[in-house]
């Protein structure tokens, strides 16, 4: 049988061009498709998922479980950047994805059951409430399950490094002079467990007293809220000299409430997000890459590998970021 590795070869393409050309995608060019479609077509490849399917007991679709709890869906540009990863890693390797929904024919269900239903070789967790029997349920399943940002010790993670990312904020505020700092952090999942004891771990490597008033909980990619809490900073009087934000957009709507109290960024006040957004990098934003390419390429890898070879483990991948220095932190 003509493998697409061969077409490839014969057509001096990858063999990702070669599967989106087969697979009808639309994102190579159309005289790319023909050539490829008809130099398969002279070699004798016959495309049929069907019968590939039978012969490996695979179904080269792998199940995406997202559950946005910002209600920002794939316009949450950390999520959607890590499922375009995911996707990308995924066609590569000659599988398709599939978003994964509580419903079968129109009837409630239970993911696992609809994963059963769709015959899913494995399932990607990008975003979820971990703390959902059902979601407790798809990962504990005889279903290989690759999970981002959630160690579950049931299946394999890749996750960012949190408390390096917060501690690698910590000190870069402290080598520009600043000992008084503001913590708006995300509400409390592991990943935010995890920024809390990066925060609190700099600050007393580098004998900096934290004022506990000054460490507030917001709910990440909500403007409204952060400027809320933002305002509860203020109206202390006795102002930090450097706020740390939950994350790059929820920081826009704290950045409304400075402007809108006579405070220059960063003139009179010097702040930093999280997560290294594009809108963060053209804004000039002081804030904390999340490598969200590699995780999802490392996730999707991890799971084509159980599928593979038949393994199950629960051991993880750590995927560390970058600071990326902008102009909102002053030299004091």
């Amino acid at each position: 049988m003509i493998s697409m590795k061969e077409i490839a070869e014969k057509c001096g393409v990858s063999v990702a061009t070669v599967s989106k050309a087969l697979n009808d995608k639309g994102d190579i060019s159309e005289a790319t498709k023909q050539f490829i479609l008809k130099t398969a077509q002279e070699m004798g490849y016959t495309l049929n998922a069907a019968a590939r399917a039978m012969k490996t007991s695979r179904s080269y679709n792998i199940g995406v479980l997202f559950v946005d709890r910002t209600d920002a869906g794939l316009s949450h540009e950390y999520f959607s950047n890590i499922l375009e990863s995911f996707k990308k890693e995924a066609e590569q390797r000659g599988y398709d994805i599939t978003f994964i929904s509580h419903s079968i024919a129109g009837q409630e269900s239970t993911y696992l059951k609809h994963c059963e239903y769709r015959g899913f070789d494995g399932v990607g967790i990008i975003s979820a409430d971990f703390n959902d029997p059902e979601i407790r349920e798809l990962m504990e399943s005889d279903l290989p399950v690759v999970v981002i940002d959630y160690i579950s010790g049931k299946c394999p993670a890749v996750i960012s490094d949190n408390t390096r990312g917060l501690q690698e904020l910590v000190q870069y505020a402290h080598r520009k002079g600043h000992r008084k700092l503001a913590f708006i952090h995300g509400e409390m999942t592991d990943v935010t467990r995890d920024r809390v004891m990066g925060f609190y771990r700099a600050c007393r490597e580098l004998e900096i007293e934290v004022d506990p008033d000054c460490v507030l909980e917001s709910n990440y990619h909500d403007m409204e809220m952060c400027a809320e809490k933002t305002k509860e900073i203020l109206a202390k009087g006795d102002l930090p000299s450097c706020i740390i934000f939950p994350d790059d957009y929820s920081f826009l709507g704290a950045a409304r409430v400075l402007n809108e109290a006579g405070l220059r960024i960063p003139e009179d006040i010097s702040v930093m997000g999280y997560d290294g957004i594009r809108l963060a990098r053209l804004s000039g934003l002081t804030t904390y890459a999340q490598n969200t390419e590699a995780l999802g390429s490392a996730a999707c890898r991890k799971l084509v590998e159980e599928i593979e070879n038949g393994t199950r483990t629960n051991d993880y991948t750590v995927v560390i970021g970058s600071l990326l220095e902008g102009n909102t932190v002053k030299q004091l």
